[in-house]
């Protein structure tokens, strides 16, 4: 074959071949791109579930959030709805309530103007009794003159005399018995008010009362601490006495000392030194001297804090320092065996209380109550007595009118002028005639007693009197023929009021007036 005919036939084996390949690229771009849209058709279509599926779980949670929410707001309606229901039952309950009140009122209201009536009735009637009684009265009088004249042929004015004289003891009975009426009433309207305010007053109020004496004992740790106490020749005895002004007793009582003298401030200093040197162990002039300041300053010290402490404890600010320094001073003063200080504060709160209950000025009061006893911090340094010191610490530290009036009255030396100083006078009998807070000397207490039957004694118709509970009463065994119950009430307030006249006393002491009637026969 010739090189043309080769070309041409290998040009058309190429052609055909390349329309071959060309074919067969097309069937297989065709396929790929079928596969293709295939797969794209696919992933629409999952793209398309998963969005419905989507769309449906969006639809469902919308629809769960929007029945809980709605359940929620049904929960809120109904327990709002219950809340108002309750609200209005309280409601209608109280106002049902009320009503039920008015109504008792008005029944009460109803009831007092019936009493009243009734009593506007019964004073008519008795008014008219009284009158009927009065015109009988007077004409029974003027027939028993004109009967006198005709028997004993004596004149108007005689007669008059002698009817006066025989009625004057029937007048005295029954005045008398008006005073128990008008003494009874009294007691109904004021005994309950006062008995509730002394009550209330003495119940809110406890404080604790320490009863000293003259002497303080030490206790030693052995008998030889006794020698070194006394020293050589005496010198740290003397030593101890010269620097504390406290006398030191060392006798055959066991592994004990005993500290005498009337001041408790000087008393409480040496207490202190002495207790120092024994547990130190060195006991000589010097040593004794450098103690004893510092147990002085200490004792200051405590003073000072027991002040602040009863300024704390009722209330009481604003006092000048140097009140406040000699109100601690009290602390070491007694009177009748009674801690001042305490007393001061238990009158103080008592005073409190009680201007509580008559609404008066409570501060005031608490206040003129921890004052009125300022003046026994120093009675023993100053002249006048301890009222009188008080008035004019009080005065000179600017403290108020009532204030110094309280302290001034509070023992009757000069008359009140408020009331806070009546509250502060009854406070401290108050706190004075508790059982206990107050101690007597044999002499004075048995002095006592015999006073107080012989005023007793001193009455006509009074067969014996005995004073019992330990003086805070005495009762009256009266003549029963000479006496009947009546004039026995007057005998009781006579009695009472002589006594409040001529004794000393703290508190209250009870008048007992028995009347007793025997009968007496025989069978023969």
């Amino acid at each position: 074959m010739s090189p043309i005919i080769n070309y041409v036939l290998g040009s058309v084996v190429f052609l055909l071949l390349a329309g071959l390949f060309f074919y067969l690229g097309y069937l297989s771009s065709k396929k790929i791109a079928q596969g293709k849209l295939r797969d794209t058709d696919n992933v629409v279509k999952k793209m398309l579930d998963e969005a419905q599926k989507e769309t449906a779980n969006l639809r469902k949670t919308a629809e769960i959030e929007s029945k809980e929410k709605w359940y929620q707001a049904k929960i809120d309606f109904e327990k709002d709805t219950v809340e108002k229901r309750k609200s209005l039952e309280e409601f209608q309950r109280v106002l049902h309530d009320r009503e039920i009140n008015i109504d008792k009122k008005l029944e009460i209201v109803e009831k007092k103007e019936k009493d009243a009536s009734r009593m506007d009735e019964e004073l008519s009637r008795r008014e008219r009794v009284v009158r009927s009684k009065d015109e009988k009265l007077t004409q029974l009088i003027t027939e028993q003159n004109i009967r006198l004249e005709r028997i004993a042929g004596l004149s108007a004015e005689e007669a008059k005399r002698e009817l006066i004289e025989n009625l004057r003891e029937e007048t005295r009975v029954e005045a008398a018995q008006m005073v128990k009426d008008i003494k009874e009433t009294a007691k109904r309207e004021a005994d309950k008010e006062a008995k509730k305010i002394i009550t209330l007053a003495i119940q809110r109020c406890a404080a604790d009362h320490v009863v000293e004496s003259t002497v303080s004992v030490v206790n030693l740790p052995n008998d030889e601490m006794k020698g070194r106490i006394i020293g050589r020749e005496g010198r740290n005895i003397r030593s101890f006495e010269m620097a504390t002004g406290i006398d030191v007793i060392i006798d055959d009582t066991p592994e004990a000392v005993i500290l005498s003298g009337f001041s408790p401030i000087r008393r409480e200093v040496a207490r202190l030194a002495l207790e120092k040197l024994i547990a130190d162990g060195r006991i000589h002039p010097g040593r004794i001297e450098d103690v004893v300041d510092k147990c002085r300053k200490e004792v200051e010290e405590l003073i000072q804090q027991s002040a602040e402490e009863a300024i704390y404890d009722t209330g009481v600010h604003g006092l000048h320092p140097e009140l406040v320094s000699l109100l601690g001073r009290l602390k070491f003063r007694t009177s009748y065996g009674q801690n001042v200080l305490q007393h001061s504060k238990e009158v103080a709160i008592l005073c409190g209380l009680i201007a509580a209950e008559l609404d008066l000025d409570i501060d005031l009061a608490k206040r003129a109550g921890l004052l009125h006893d300022i003046g026994k911090a120093v009675d023993h340094e100053a002249e006048g007595t301890h009222t009188q010191i008080g008035v004019a610490l009080c005065q000179k530290y600017n403290e108020p009118e009532e204030v110094v009036n309280s302290v001034a009255s509070h023992h009757d030396d000069v008359e009140q002028t408020s009331l806070i100083s009546v509250v502060v006078q009854a406070s401290d009998a108050l706190s004075g005639a508790r059982p206990g807070a107050r101690r007597e000397t044999l002499e004075t207490y048995v002095k006592r007693l015999e006073k107080l039957e012989k005023i007793a004694d001193g009455f006509k118709g009074v067969h014996k009197a005995y004073a019992i509970q330990a003086g805070r009463e005495i009762r009256i065994m009266v003549e029963p023929d000479e006496l009947d119950d009546t004039l026995s009430e007057v005998l009781a307030g006579e009695v009472a009021r002589k006594i409040e006249k001529e004794l000393e006393y703290p508190g209250q002491i009870k008048v007992v007036v028995i009347r007793e009637t025997r009968t007496v026969n025989y069978a023969k």
